[in-house]
């Protein structure tokens, strides 16, 4: 246990905002790499089942992970020294580019950096120098990593959103967070609720309106937050949703075809609540 003065100091705006740059930093190799490695072991599964040789682009592959190999730049290989690696400030020394190669670097990774680097120091502004801020810190880590997966991929890995969801119910076990009746109810009512929609459109249209990952995310937000919390969430993803869907398809940003995934608006309304507040939320929504 740290004392209540190393509290204050290690658990302030401050230190816990720095700490999320570099939680940040690993959030885009998170983003990153995790679906190629997912990719891959499906690949190799599938090999094996079929009794078939590992695809070439598989087997002569260095093994990928998420701590190996160092980070490199894609288009020329250039391995990134720990200098040009500092969260937000290394992005803004090489001014986007690459510095063997001068190709561009995405904005989104400082951006990425800096929104984990916000939102750590906001917790710790929100729920004081307490150790409970550590778990909200880590939901909302893993929020920000499923919205960057999702938003590329329309995936939302089980490894992240099991995690998560177990996460919710554990820390309501321990009594950080909410009693675990409503943590428990809301897994279970995040759950069904969008599994029944899923098979409502289904069978209404033959078409999937979402995958299984959201219905994941959504039972794990209802761990975390409760099952109250659940029609605000929805009711907010669908909301903005639907206007940056349509602000990409005025814009010539969305494909014939594509969809925008649903899970970033889920976690971002999810955000939403918990820096908001239940008791705000409720009011908002005219139950108090």
């Amino acid at each position: 246990m740290i004392s209540p003065d190393s509290a204050q100091v290690l658990l302030s705006p401050w230190v816990l905002g720095l700490f999320g740059l570099c939680i940040g930093s690993f959030l885009n190799v998170l983003i990153h790499r995790l679906p190629v490695m997912m990719e891959r072991a499906w690949k190799r599964e599938g090999a094996e089942l079929l009794g078939v040789d590992v695809p070439a682009d598989v087997a002569d592959a260095s093994e990928l992970g998420l701590w190996r190999p160092r980070s490199r730049c894609p288009s020329c290989g250039h391995a990134i020294r720990a200098g040009e690696n500092i969260p937000v400030l290394g992005w803004l020394m090489l001014r986007g580019r690459c510095s063997a190669c001068r190709t561009p670097i995405s904005w989104r990774y400082p951006l990425v950096e800096l929104a984990t680097g916000v939102a750590f120091a906001a917790l710790a502004w929100r729920f004081g120098p307490q150790p409970v801020v550590l778990a909200w810190c880590a939901f909302v880590a893993v929020l920000i990593g499923l919205s960057g997966i999702d938003w590329d991929t329309t995936l939302l890995p089980d490894s992240l959103t099991l995690g998560l969801l177990w996460g919710g119910l554990v820390a309501a076990a321990l009594g950080w967070t909410l009693p675990l009746s409503t943590s428990l109810w809301g897994a279970v009512f995040g759950y069904l609720s969008l599994w029944s929609v899923y098979w409502f459109f289904k069978l209404a249209t033959g078409k999937e309106g979402m995958g299984a990952g959201d219905f994941k995310l959504l039972a794990a937000l209802g761990a975390w937050l409760g099952w109250q919390m659940l029609l605000p969430i929805v009711l907010g993803a669908s909301l903005i949703g639907a206007i940056v869907g349509i602000a990409l398809k005025v814009g010539g940003g969305l494909r014939e075809g594509r969809y925008v995934p649903f899970g970033p608006f889920l976690a971002g309304a999810g955000m939403v609540v918990l820096f908001a507040g239940a008791e705000r939320v409720s009011d908002w929504f005219g139950w108090v």
